[in-house]
């Protein structure tokens, strides 16, 4: 299955992006914890060039722990500053405002040596849709600015929020690329919900989480699913999934569809624990 989706707002986006940029200090990045690279949109670095990065990783209540960790290193040993954050409960957000101010320490620091008093940092906030990017501002900002839901693509239009008197954040549109060269980015986007459900097949994306969950985390599939072992044939896994949750058709049929969005809103809700879909690049 070939997975794109990128509307028209989402190019327009690109375009305002660029041309605000002059006025930005810091450009902050979220991304998902669970897929902090194929939730990262390639054209950012493109487009902020050499702004001073600070990388978010959003969602790690829901994501393993020690690949936060790993990623956490990774980015900043690309140069940029990383802090794992929950944006639902708050959890690591205060961080936030500190951590832009400390990227722009050197231009602090010119503008005190002129004299002149050192005024808010200009941020801007870059995200794919649904990581978590406008229940993030509202944190920032203390109250209900940006419209959040569990659909990707909310936002529409840039819009500047004042977080304290630290920060002023200009807010953007999520943005995806026209093309994902890595199938495989396809489809973990779509497995954690940063693409449109109405425009995926829910077999096919659940077959892939159940071969990686296999792999990776066996046990939490065993627990979630009470299997006593986790068959090598992914029909099979289907099968038994299916039994379990009693997902019967006449006949005796197993319902695949029932069963496959069954796994996808239980990765999702967190209820077959903390997943992280990728590691670090070596």
């Amino acid at each position: 299955m070939t997975i794109q989706w990128f509307p028209g707002h989402m190019a327009k986006a690109r375009r305002e992006i660029t041309e605000k940029l002059k006025m930005i200090d810091v450009v902050i990045e979220l991304v998902d914890a669970r897929i902090p690279l194929a939730s990262r949109n390639p054209m950012i670095d493109e487009i902020v060039s050499s702004k001073p990065r600070l990388i978010l990783l959003n969602k790690a209540d829901m994501a393993d722990d020690q690949k936060t960790n790993e990623w956490k290193h990774y980015f900043q040993s690309l140069g940029h500053k990383a802090l794992p954050i929950d944006s639902q409960t708050g959890k690591g957000v205060k961080a936030i405002p500190g951590a832009a101010r400390e990227l722009m320490s050197d231009k602090i620091d010119r503008m005190i040596e002129k004299g002149m008093k050192p005024r808010a940092v200009r941020a801007l906030i870059l995200g794919i849709p649904n990581v978590g990017k406008s229940t993030l501002i509202n944190r920032l900002a203390g109250k209900k600015i940006a419209k959040t839901g569990d659909r990707p693509g909310i936002t529409k239009k840039q819009q500047w929020i004042k977080v304290g008197d630290e920060m002023d954040l200009l807010d953007t549109p999520g943005i995806l690329w026209p093309k994902f060269e890595d199938q495989q980015t396809g489809y973990k986007l779509a497995a954690t919900g940063a693409i449109k459900d109405e425009i995926l097949d829910f077999q096919d994306i659940s077959v892939f989480v159940l071969k990686f969950l296999s792999i990776h985390y066996p046990d939490r599939l065993m627990d979630r699913y009470k299997l006593e072992s986790i068959p090598e044939d992914v029909v099979e896994l289907f099968d038994e999934i299916g039994k379990k949750r009693g997902f019967l058709m006449s006949g005796g049929w197993i319902d695949y569809d029932k069963t496959a969005e069954t796994v996808l809103r239980e990765l999702r809700s967190g209820k077959l624990g903390d997943v992280t879909l990728e590691t670090p690049e070596r």
